[in-house]
């Protein structure tokens, strides 16, 4: 597909302060520039991110309520059930909690709803099981903020609720103990983008705090810092931007996954080929997706119990399950997705079209989100695909592009559906298999009304345009002060124009490495997944420039976003 490159505006008065007063090259300092980073203050915090930085926790709506419930609870020896979500998200927050509150003092065990027999959020029967338990008190994770009906089921059946999530709540909240949701309207927490885990970790430390205020802890209490590991695995596994509080949280997070003092999480390192210190694309593209595969396809339990484990032997077993798992669940994808794309093309394409809904009976709902990224990274049009259930229902994930608003969407689909919820970029729906149909008629009609075609073409943001001799190691150094990458914080893009090709091969089956040149400087560049495009004898190229150690060596190189014909 055609992309657009566009060059981002940078304040060039911006760029010049921030070279001069921090010494920064001028490429780093467009970079910052053009990410909104314009002042020597909150570059220095942007390059310096400290857990000093963090936000006072109570400054989101309902901690207070939701740390006075828990340490009554603590004080009574109330069990606590954390209700979970199956996700990478929420197994790493319901770890957190079953985990850090145990290490506070407070008794706490955890329920994870299946996928494919609970379905998403909270679930009026696993509630009352709870509540026969004996338990009280239930703290949810990553989910329960539009839990209206069931938050009614405690009332009745006396389990006190707390709530705590970050989607997008209703207009009516819950009627709950406590709801802490960054996203409620009436929240003053400046940052609203944490992930699930984020807003459990602040319930931690809001709760220490408190503890340590009544002088109730013995030495202060446990050092918190020790759960930034999940923090950082949860907070880049949702896709949330890693900018403000996430930035902070994440970058001490990879530093102590690097240690891996965790033992699950040594397990899930080994397993999974990652050494050394740990970045956010590993757990992007490593960690989280074995993490997420049981869940996908079965029960999300193996994945919180590698967490919770101080088993070494126990610990490569969940990994090597979980492991298993990833492969059965690219198997599945992988099928999908061909048969995806086959129906797309039985047609007109996208020609025309603002948006891609399919459904089919067969199709795992465990994998139908990531078909859908799938597709919209092919055809670059919001995308839902549905997997059609025996009970005569169909279970869909979607996906968005920049620009347009998955949730708000549905709303206007809203009279066709048994439920559905999400945000911007990500949502889920239920309704029956019957009106498939009529729901992508009407989901094509709110496309149409909120994309302008010039929407429908991807584009490819730069940073930076450079000259072949601005490629450098110090460079690459420099650029990587900028990690963690992620949403929000992609990894640096530049440009370079001009450049003549001097040799070309395909590596493995499908990759593309070229040597380029212009005069006398030299260019590497590798293309994954680029060796059946067309090279030009004169091209312009776009990449991240990166050191290649493979083999053992140091290349400079440039990872290709995309290359055309030179101007």
């Amino acid at each position: 597909m055609q992309t657009t490159w566009l060059l981002k505006e940078a304040d060039q008065a911006a760029v010049d302060t921030l070279t001069a007063e921090l010494g920064l090259t001028p490429a780093i300092a467009r970079v910052l520039a053009g990410r909104g980073v314009t002042t020597p203050a909150t570059a220095q915090e942007f390059l310096n991110p400290t857990l000093s930085g963090m936000l006072d926790p109570f400054l989101l709506a309902g901690m207070e309520q939701a740390v006075e419930r828990l340490v009554r609870a603590r004080q009574r020896r109330e069990p606590v059930c954390i209700y979970g979500d199956y996700d990478v998200d929420g197994v790493t927050a319901t770890a957190l909690l079953v985990s850090g509150l145990h290490a506070l003092g407070v008794q706490a065990g955890y329920h994870i709803p299946h996928r494919l027999e609970d379905g998403y959020g909270l679930n009026s029967d696993a509630l009352r099981m709870i509540r026969k338990t004996g338990t009280a008190l239930c703290v949810t994770v990553d989910c329960g903020v539009t839990g209206i009906e069931e938050a009614l089921v405690c009332r009745e059946i006396g389990l006190d609720l707390i709530i705590t999530d970050h989607h997008q709540p209703l207009d009516l909240l819950p009627e709950a103990v406590a709801v802490i949701n960054p996203q409620r309207a009436d929240c003053t927490y400046p940052f609203k983008g944490l992930a699930g885990v984020g807003v459990a970790f602040n319930l931690l430390v809001g709760l220490r705090a408190r503890l340590r205020g009544e002088g109730t802890l013995d030495d202060d209490g446990p050092d918190l810092r020790n759960w930034l590991d999940l923090v950082a695995l949860g907070t880049v596994a949702d896709v949330v931007p890693l900018t403000g509080q996430n930035r902070l949280l994440v970058a001490a997070g990879l530093q102590r996954m690097g240690g891996a003092a965790r033992t699950g999480l040594a397990a899930l390192k080994q397993i999974s080929g990652v050494t050394g210190q740990v970045t956010a694309g590993q757990v992007g593209f490593r960690l989280a997706p074995r993490l997420n595969a049981a869940g996908r396809l079965e029960s999300a339990v193996p994945g919180v119990e590698l967490l919770l484990t101080d088993d070494r032997q126990q610990a490569d077993r969940l990994a090597g399950e979980l492991n298993e798992a990833n492969h059965t669940r690219q198997a599945l994808e992988q099928a999908i997705v061909h048969q995806a794309v086959e129906m797309v093309e039985a047609g007109s394409g996208v020609t025309g079209r603002y948006s891609i809904v399919l459904a089919s009976a067969g199709w795992h709902p465990g994998v139908i989100g990531i078909v859908a990224s799938r597709l919209v990274e092919r055809y670059h049009r919001p995308t839902i695909v549905l997997a059609l259930q025996d009970d005569a229902t169909a279970k869909g994930s979607g996906r968005s592009i920049p620009g347009f608003h998955l949730l708000e969407a549905l709303h206007d689909c809203a009279p066709l559906l048994q439920r559905y919820g999400g945000h911007r970029a990500a949502a889920g729906v239920t309704l029956l298999a019957a009106q498939c149909e009529a729901f992508a008629q009407a989901f094509e009609q709110a496309a149409a009304r909120r994309l302008d075609r010039d929407l429908l073409t991807p584009t490819l943001l730069i940073d930076a345009e450079l000259e072949p001799e601005a490629l450098a190691v110090p460079l690459v150094t420099d650029l990587q002060r900028l990690a963690p990458f992620g949403a929000g914080n992609p990894e640096p893009v530049i440009c370079i124009r001009g450049l003549r090709v001097m040799e070309q091969k395909v590596i493995g089956t499908d990759h593309l490495r070229l040597r380029l040149g212009r005069g006398r400087q030299y260019v590497h560049a590798i293309g994954w997944r680029m060796a059946g495009r067309q090279v030009p004898d004169l091209l312009d190229l776009v990449g991240t420039p990166e050191i290649d150690t493979w083999g053992g060596g140091m290349r400079l190189q440039v990872r290709l976003r995309d290359f055309k014909q030179a101007e």
